[in-house]
């Protein structure tokens, strides 16, 4: 028997971050609306195998355990089954329309990533007295397999994403100081590097990619500028802006290249509008 309420989870594309956060999200939604007092336990009742988002899973809930390492029948005094990650705002967006008012309830979801793993929210005069550079993440994106028995073909969403980054870290160092690119490369970055790369970021740039939802944490005065290619139209993640109130800007491609005049001469407006001299 096990007392403690426990959450059951039944997760899908277990390897990628944004679906990992749908399901993040679901659960923490799920502890909010049945009232549970504390962190509750997580059970997985899929048949995925572990990977390295087991790290968050481990820092957002009091323990993980998976049903097909259970030996024997086990019974939940409190069991809260969590809906699909696919049945959240986060994701039902790509099908339907969805209400793009601010709510506190994914700020609340924001700052429980930031509490899990210890990063403090300082506000935005004492952040500004201890930083002289306006600070820009550019989240990089890598092609990946959402899981090991994936068999669809990847696809490009920023063709030159290496070139637009150059030329934009390139520019920031003419700047002098006020300006300082972060090369957000995700993909090798602990998840806490990650959110806190998130959480001193000004400007938020980067192509439609699983690393944008990192913005759930993102500080009260960012601004989102997403590159979208012509194949990625897709809202998850202005509604994510729009829902924290924080702002958002598009940059929309022809095709699945951007040109690094164009994309600097936006960041450059956007800063500009951040009381930022450039």
């Amino acid at each position: 028997w096990i007392d403690e309420p426990t959450l059951l989870v039944t997760r899908f594309e277990y390897a990628n971050v944004f679906h990992t956060y749908t399901d993040w999200y679901s659960s923490y939604v799920s502890s909010r609306v049945t009232g549970l007092p504390r962190r509750p336990h997580v059970v997985f009742v899929d048949g995925h195998c572990e990977t390295q988002l087991e790290e968050t899973w481990k820092a957002l809930f009091s323990s993980i355990n998976y049903a097909k390492n259970f030996s024997g029948q086990v019974c939940f005094n409190h069991a809260v089954f969590v809906p699909l990650g696919y049945e959240t705002p986060l994701f039902k967006g790509l099908s339907e329309r969805i209400d793009c008012r601010n709510t506190s309830r994914l700020s609340e979801f924001g700052e429980m990533i930031l509490s899990a793993f210890g990063i403090p929210t300082e506000d935005d005069k004492k952040r500004k007295e201890k930083s002289k550079a306006m600070e820009v993440l550019f989240v990089r994106r890598e092609d990946y397999l959402a899981h090991p028995r994936h068999g669809g073909k990847v696809q490009s969403r920023l063709s030159n994403e290496g070139e637009v980054f150059d030329a934009i870290r390139d520019w920031a160092e003419s700047r002098s100081s006020s300006v300082r690119v972060v090369n957000g490369l995700f993909a090798h970055m602990p998840m806490k590097e990650q959110v806190e790369a998130i959480r001193n970021a000004a400007v938020i740039v980067g192509a439609h990619g699983a690393g944008l939802t990192h913005a759930v944490s993102a500080r009260a005065d960012a601004v989102v500028l997403e590159i979208i290619s012509s194949q990625y139209v897709r809202p998850h993640f202005e509604l994510i802006a729009r829902w924290r109130g924080i702002k958002y800007h598009a940059m929309n491609l022809p095709g699945s290249r951007a040109e690094p005049r164009a994309v600097i001469e936006k960041l450059a407006a956007i800063l500009r509008g951040l009381g930022c001299s450039v």
